[in-house]
């Protein structure tokens, strides 16, 4: 008959090893969650108070109905500028219609009463350009920022305010 066979020891590779090892590593990965939904918890918890006692979704809530933008309204400036160039011996002329872009009609008011000081600085601006850079559409676009950023300085010299979003050419006629 067949001989009987004594058991033998377990091994590393037998269950019982395996279970402890199993039971180890759940334990780690219990505590780590543990650990990572308290961290989490807390930040929420301190964050989520205002120095007033005031929730965080409240302010969150003020914060969107302030940065809501207004309608923009649009100003055209006329008459359009009309500038010469004296380009490769023969003269050139350029005429703009300029629209302006804002937000608050209040804020565009006060800056209307700066009007003259306004033309002239586009007239000096228009007038001192490249003509053979103002033919790429590259140079127009160069041209409209360079006039926002003079009408949005005079705006924040003269009223205080940035009053003046974009400034955008609504004709630009090269001859």
């Amino acid at each position: 008959m067949a001989k009987k066979q004594a058991p033998q020891p377990p091994t590393e590779g037998d269950k019982p090893a395996g279970k402890s090892k199993l039971k180890l590593i759940i334990l780690i990965v219990v505590a780590l969650l543990l650990a990572v939904s308290l961290s989490v918890g807390a930040t929420l918890f301190f964050l989520g108070k205002k120095d007033d006692g005031e929730p965080a979704a409240d302010a969150e809530q003020a914060a969107e109905t302030t940065s809501v933008k207004k309608a923009a309204i649009y100003e055209q400036i006329a008459p359009a500028f009309i500038v010469n160039f004296n380009y490769q011996g023969r003269q050139r002329y350029m005429q703009v219609s300029v629209a302006l872009m804002a937000r608050d009609q209040a804020e565009l008011d006060a800056l209307k009463v700066h009007m003259p000081v306004l033309r002239n600085r586009l007239v000096m601006l228009f007038s001192g350009q490249d003509y053979a850079a103002l033919i790429t559409p590259v140079g127009k676009e160069m041209l409209r920022q360079q006039a926002t950023t003079t009408v949005q300085e005079l705006a924040q010299k003269e009223t205080g305010k940035m009053v003046v979003e974009q400034v955008l050419f609504t004709n630009l006629v090269l001859q």
